[in-house]
């Protein structure tokens, strides 16, 4: 509660409850996600805004072994109630599939230790396409010097292929002081590689992009996006009055 409340006061809109699965420590099973309402019966009101917060459910799988990514491909009605699905691949076989072949709208990156792989074009520009985006976290680079290092090598190393592309950036809080403003994100951004409208999209416009691509995941199958189509020179000309261009000439 404390640390949803610090969420809404430091700027954020929307917030994701994180349950975790690794299947490496025991056998779990995904169970159904509960209800934001159950935990807060009142959500605080967002500032400079008549509207409540929004929380989400947000479901990650660690994989450490490709029989994990079974389960992902299965129907299985629990996997449906959670609002986002993100992956954290342990090796370079898993992150191949999970850029290239699961249903997935978040891959996590690992921040903590040095990565046991090398970020390859083909299989980021592929998960860029299908609309994926990859997650870094900001909250290990706060609390510990050997892991800040790690964090900023491995997101710049990242970002020499993604060019800075769907790129998204959350905490992984645990406590409300492991917490940092929209704006401080956006600045962490900077020393991750990104630019400035990068850092701000990261932490803004991708973030919403995922909760998008999580909604048609469980609706639809496509995307359609509308666009005005840029208007030539010659049409702008037409369109002028020919008194107009009488004036303009003379």
């Amino acid at each position: 509660q404390n640390t949803l409340i610090v969420c809404f006061s430091v700027g954020y809109s929307a917030v994701a409850l994180n349950h975790v699965i690794d299947f490496k420590e025991k056998k779990q099973e995904i169970i159904k996600p509960v209800s934001p309402s159950e935990l807060f019966p009142s959500l605080p009101i967002v500032q400079g805004t008549s509207k409540r917060i929004k929380v989400l459910t947000r479901l990650t799988l660690v994989v450490s072994d490709p029989s994990h990514c079974n389960l992902l491909r299965s129907t299985s009605a629990n996997i449906r109630l959670y609002d986002i699905i993100a992956v954290f691949p342990k090796t370079e076989k898993l992150f191949h599939i999970a850029c290239t072949t699961l249903d997935v709208d978040l891959v996590c990156i690992n921040v903590t230790e040095k990565l046991p792989f090398y970020f390859r074009r083909p299989p980021v520009n592929m998960a860029i396409d299908r609309g994926i985006y990859f997650e870094l976290l900001y909250t290990p680079a706060i609390k510990d010097s050997t892991m800040r290092r790690y964090t900023i090598s491995n997101a710049i190393s990242l970002m020499q292929i993604c060019k800075g592309k769907n790129i998204v950036i959350s905490s992984a809080a645990e406590r409300p002081l492991e917490l940092r403003g929209p704006y401080d994100v956006a600045n962490l951004g900077l020393l991750f590689g990104l630019s400035e409208s990068e850092a701000k999209a990261a932490v803004s416009t991708n973030c919403r992009a995922t909760m998008l691509h999580g909604e048609t995941r469980k609706t639809a199958c496509g995307v359609v996006y509308t666009v005005k189509k840029p208007r030539k020179v010659e049409e702008e000309e037409t369109t002028v009055p020919a008194c107009k261009k009488a004036k303009t000439q003379a």
